[in-house]
């Protein structure tokens, strides 16, 4: 996925509900105001219990369709500037949504330094390899290519993080992740008709989000400040970094396309800002374990945009591949049950 690309440091939790018997020993108007405020905050979270499942939809469709605007992009410009286009509008998008809120964004020069580290593994490395994808395989492909994340960082998990030890259900995951991942690839035909160059970026690319979850968790967690902050932070940082990179490698393009742009434009303000504005509203509202189950529709959506929009063949191992790659992705996030004290 596009998706997920930012810390996401500890969120505060609601306050705990007043005890039935608390408010006996106040008076009259105390017990009123407190009911009060309790219908209010009842009707509130039954409307948002309604409400996310749109909001939920919507960030399925706006990351499922980013491969698709990645690939009209492509079309006009180079894939670095894609990428710089991508985190400009998103930082610019993010930075609107604090200037809003007077919000400050994070201070400290070890706090700025993780964020530059965090930016290169979330950001400017995979919005980078993506783009560069992009150019030789499908983007129903680097859709499909985006699921393989929750399985690398299954992977990962066996050497850099000692306290999430993995289960046999998780192993279970990362082997038929991997099978579905030659199935998408059609291993029994020798790999042919698929570029192996823009695999192994879109390959690459999904690997560098659990890479940078498991810097960001070592480094990032607790951080002063609101996720929206830091990530904006990280997307400013992630700018300078590709405007940086796309002087030196590429030359300024010379025309501006509408419909490539128009696709970089929606790719950075909705797809990278708004989105993880959106997403976050979620994990507070139904926490994060549905919240990313967002990152199994996104292949479908991808595959499905690329189909009918762009008009990508469809061979049958490609969605029975994709199938048993989220079937496997699903296993890896599965935890075993915490036990009761007696």
């Amino acid at each position: 996925m596009s998706a997920p690309a930012a810390p996401r440091p500890t969120l505060p939790t609601s306050s705990p509900a007043t005890e039935p018997g608390a408010a006996t020993t106040t008076t009259t108007a105390t017990g009123t105001a407190t009911a009060t405020a309790t219908a209010t905050a009842t009707s509130r979270r039954r409307r948002g219990l309604l409400d996310w499942r749109v909001r939920f939809a919507i960030l399925s469709v706006i990351w499922g369709f980013s491969f698709l605007l990645i690939k009209v992009g492509t079309e006009a410009y180079a894939p670095f500037q894609v990428a710089l286009g991508r985190v400009l509008f998103g930082a610019l998008a993010l930075l609107t949504v604090l200037l809003v809120r007077r919000e400050p964004l994070p201070r400290g020069l070890r706090t700025w330094g993780h964020l530059t580290v965090a930016a290169l593994l979330l950001n400017t490395a995979p919005f980078s390899l993506f783009a560069y994808a992009e150019l030789s395989i499908p983007s129903s492909l680097a859709g499909i290519c985006n699921a393989t994340s929750p399985l690398w960082g299954m992977a990962l998990s066996l050497v850099a993080l000692s306290e999430d030890r993995p289960t046999r259900r998780r192993f279970a995951g990362l082997g038929l992740g991997f099978l579905g991942v030659l199935t998408v690839l059609g291993a029994w035909n020798g790999f042919s008709g698929v570029d192996a160059k823009g695999t192994a970026f879109a390959l690459l690319a999904s690997l560098c989000y659990p890479v940078g979850w498991i810097y960001v968790r070592r480094t990032l967690a607790g951080t002063p400040g609101s996720p929206v902050a830091l990530t904006g932070g990280q997307l400013m940082v992630s700018t300078l970094q590709l405007a940086l990179v796309s002087a030196l490698f590429t030359s300024a393009p010379t025309s501006f396309p509408l419909w490539p742009t128009l696709s970089v434009v929606a790719l950075g303000a909705l797809g990278t800002g708004m989105a993880l504005q959106m997403q976050y509203g979620l994990v507070t509202e139904v926490g994060p374990t549905t919240a990313q189950m967002v990152t199994y529709f996104i292949p479908v959506i991808a595959t499905t945009a690329g189909v009918l929009v762009l008009g990508e063949q469809l061979h049958w191992n490609t969605p029975v591949g994709a199938a048993i790659v989220l079937a496997g992705a699903a296993l890896t996030q599965t935890r075993a049950a915490a036990r009761r004290p007696a």
